[in-house]
């Protein structure tokens, strides 16, 4: 999740209103035209789920389609994921794998769609702006059952049978004002339009009261994700146990928070931390400063995400990977809903 400091300094209130209204309008009146057609979503030969949010910043959007796709696999479905691929160097239709092996290098892909590939097996994954070009792409070459739309619920060029909305469980009332004032991507009335709401990382931090009622008022289905960690197999060193190991957090994700929890949870002592902006592309000399700062610490731990961007780096001190898992719950409401639109 995006720190944005409060209160907001006077005169930046002034200078960040006009853009909070411009910024309305726009959503506004988009919304607006996909609702009476003159703006037209295309639908792709197969079902798509889409897994969204309505906020800026680390909902867990990424462990939730790696469990999708899991969940999918399980049941014998044919699978693909499809995202627009942030932050990749490259334009276009770029396939990043084909469920047998990795095709690009991650900046090709961006570095959630490379982190995806690395996760799971027999299930190709496209990265393409145009989501209906990407769609159509992969349905010639794979023939998928269902398609998995990454960050797909402000993509309203392309119709889905489920828009799954993710919701961090720690959002605050100031984290639900719109950029730039808050983390809301649209008006929190928007998220109607979704098909059910997933609360995530409930296990890490406890819901609000006013998160609470907000969700119940829409009136959609409601998930709740739990966060599960352990080394990962991306991890260069792998101790047997972290308990009392003091350690330092290297990070570059949208909720440094959360994965600073899943540490804590984990038994570590944290004695420093380094955050980097989401998707920062890691240089040696960035690398070699993150370093420098530690003493007498047992590890340097970061995630998997940052990994396949660290990996490739000249690392003298010792680094562990943890990886995160999700679990949607309860589960027989998440087969109603899924089974109900295949």
């Amino acid at each position: 999740m995006i720190q944005i400091k409060r209160p907001l300094k006077d005169y930046l209130v002034y200078f960040l209103f006009p853009l909070a209204i411009f910024y309305w309008g726009v959503m506004y009146w988009r919304n607006l035209f996909y609702r009476y057609g003159f703006f037209v979503s295309r639908r792709l030969p197969c079902n798509v789920i889409s897994v969204g949010n309505i906020t800026v910043g680390g909902t867990g959007k990424t462990p939730t389609v790696i469990f999708l796709a899991q969940y999918f696999n399980r049941m014998g479905k044919k699978v693909a994921i499809l995202s627009r691929g942030y932050g990749r160097t490259t334009k276009g239709t770029v396939l990043v794998s084909d469920g047998k092996e990795i095709k690009v290098h991650w900046k090709e892909s961006g570095d959630e769609a490379f982190l995806i590939s690395k996760k799971l097996s027999r299930v190709p994954v496209v990265v393409d702006e145009d989501r209906f070009r990407g769609g159509m792409f992969i349905i010639q070459q794979f023939n998928p059952e269902i398609i998995l739309l990454d960050d797909g619920f402000q993509h309203r060029g392309l119709e889905r049978d489920l828009d799954l909305v993710l919701v961090n469980s720690g959002d605050t009332i100031p984290d639900h004002k719109l950029l730039p004032y808050g983390l809301l991507r649209e008006p929190w009335i928007n998220i109607k339009r979704g098909s059910a709401i997933l609360l995530t990382k409930t296990n890490l931090i406890k819901p609000k009261p006013y998160l609470l009622r907000k969700v119940k008022e829409t009136g959609l289905p409601i998930l709740r994700s739990v966060v599960r960690s352990s080394i990962s197999s991306f991890s260069p060193d792998t101790p047997e146990n972290l308990n009392g190991q003091t350690v330092f957090l290297v990070s570059a994700i949208g909720d440094s928070f959360g994965f600073k929890r899943t540490v804590e949870k984990m038994g570590c002592q944290i004695v420093g931390e380094k955050i980097f902006p989401d998707h920062f592309n890691y240089s040696q000399s960035a690398w070699k400063n993150v370093e420098s700062l530690l003493s007498s610490t047992d590890y340097i731990i970061t995630t998997e995400k940052d990994w396949v961007k660290i990996e490739s780096l000249n690392i003298k001190k010792l680094v562990i990977v943890v990886g995160i898992d999700v679990e949607i719950q309860p589960l027989k409401k998440l087969d109603y809903l899924l089974k109900s639109c295949l």
